[in-house]
């Protein structure tokens, strides 16, 4: 698409010779004077205006302002015969990318062009960016409507605000890295840096240069000095995980800078103020551990300001279905292949598994299956067997008698579809409701197990 340029100058020359000179390459408008450039402006968009100072009437600096209060913001150039230091900073001031004095050098000013639309598409990416950071980042997006779920969106809300250290506990997998996101982006500090470390995967030794930084000289090859992860998270958020791990020189340091605000680098002596908010995440039991002399307490007390528990998935079983959704669309458009459904007697079964590895544990089954059946529908009786366990959620459903542990998982299938069968007096479309599988499902098991298809 052809670039769109509007000339603003009430020297008729001045504005048609321009347009001759730039017209090849642009989309050019001409306006006279400063209420002709409204009208243009507010009838269609332009990527870069082009605007004299001094006209009859309204100044170049008002079309500025009109030009830089448009949704669509274009960007402005100023020239003027009356070039000075003044003139400049205002127009700079007001908004204006560069400035240019007259006469025009053309090929000048289509260098300044070229760079204000640069500079013009580089803004709306980040705007973008900013703006797909929020929907990712935003509370509807955190899947789940289950209470102990709600109760941390609810806690997040409250505390993203604020200045305060905030502990996020839970098991491995239960989403803690995504609840700091939300709370950097809910929070004063959204267009600051959000910097993430994992403790745990890191030597002591390296873990401190990582996030203090080091002064060159201060161990063998430390051959430069190095900003830390505390020195880059300026401004914005710190994410420290799995802060269980630490060693006990670490975490003195932590503690002084959540004393100071400050921090010394390795080899260093000079004290950095900072303005970093610090949210640090585990899964370790954090007062079991000051108990047992592996946590200093006066560190767990000055991280423990606000605690967000996050529930396991075992705890939030009706979030369950909305997360295989979610998953199985999005491993299902990454692969670029039709959506995977799930019978209903699967979604149960799922229901009732225990999920030890939580959501990254439910993630990895949504892509597995996506990748291996790649579209179709999935019963329970197409799932992995840990999933299904002993008795399956279909046979209680079916209203089957218990099953004694020692059956095989053959035999337990065999004896949820006979009871199934027999409480619906030998209907297929019954029985097939019963266990919540399609009649297609039904069909395969009985060609299985002919024996059972006697059934009346």
């Amino acid at each position: 698409m052809v670039p769109s340029v509007l000339l603003v100058d009430d020297e008729k020359h001045t504005r048609e010779g321009l347009q001759q000179a730039l017209e090849d390459n642009y989309d050019v408008s001409l306006a006279a004077n400063a209420d002709e450039a409204f009208n243009l402006m507010d009838a269609q968009p332009f990527d870069v205006i082009v605007t004299d100072l001094r006209m009859p009437g309204k100044s170049g600096l008002k079309v500025i302002d009109k030009a830089l209060a448009l949704p669509n913001r274009p960007a402005v150039l100023m020239m003027t015969a009356y070039g000075n230091i003044e003139t400049a900073v205002e127009a700079m001031k007001r908004g204006a990318v560069d400035f240019l004095t007259k006469p025009v050098n053309i090929e000048r000013l289509e260098v300044l062009i070229q760079r204000a639309l640069r500079t013009k598409t580089l803004e709306v990416e980040v705007k973008q960016l900013h703006e797909r950071l929020d929907e990712k980042f935003n509370f509807d997006h955190i899947i789940g409507r289950s209470a102990p779920l709600q109760e941390v969106i609810d806690r997040v809300k409250l505390v993203a605000p604020s200045k305060a250290t905030i502990l996020v506990e839970g098991e491995s997998g239960t989403g803690k890295e995504l609840v700091a996101q939300a709370i950097h982006q809910a929070s004063p500090r959204a267009r600051g840096p959000l910097i993430a470390v994992h403790c745990a995967a890191l030597s002591e030794n390296l873990l401190e240069s990582e996030l203090f930084g080091h002064e060159r000289g201060a161990f063998t090859g430390a051959n430069e000095r190095r900003i830390g992860r505390f020195e880059s998270a300026d401004g914005g958020t710190l994410f420290l995980d799995e802060i269980g791990e630490i060693s006990a020189s670490t975490q003195v340091k932590l503690l002084r800078f959540l004393e100071t605000k400050a921090i010394e680098r390795v080899g260093g002596s000079k004290s950095i103020e900072l303005d970093v908010r610090l949210v640090a995440a585990t899964n370790r039991n954090l007062e079991q551990m000051v108990k047992e002399g592996k946590f200093r307490e006066d560190l767990f007390f000055r991280l423990n300001v606000v605690r967000i528990a996050m529930p396991p998935l075992r705890d939030r079983t009706e979030d369950i279905p909305l997360l295989l959704a979610h998953y199985l669309k999005v491993f299902a458009d990454e692969n670029k292949v039709p959506v995977l459904g799930l019978e209903p007697g699967a979604v149960r079964t799922l229901q009732a598994y225990g999920w030890p590895g939580n959501i990254r544990e439910l993630r990895n089954f949504c892509e597995n299956v996506v990748v291996l059946h790649r579209g179709g529908t999935l019963s329970e009786y197409d799932l992995d067997p840990k999933f299904r366990g002993g008795a399956t959620a279909a046979g209680a459903e079916a209203g089957a008698a218990p099953l004694a542990n020692p059956l095989s998982i053959e035999e337990n299938e065999k004896r949820v579809l006979r009871e199934a069968l027999i409480k619906s007096r030998g209907n297929r479309t019954k029985a097939a409701e019963l266990m919540g599988i399609s009649r297609r499902t039904l069909h395969r098991k009985l060609a299985q197990w002919p024996e059972l298809d006697v059934i009346d």
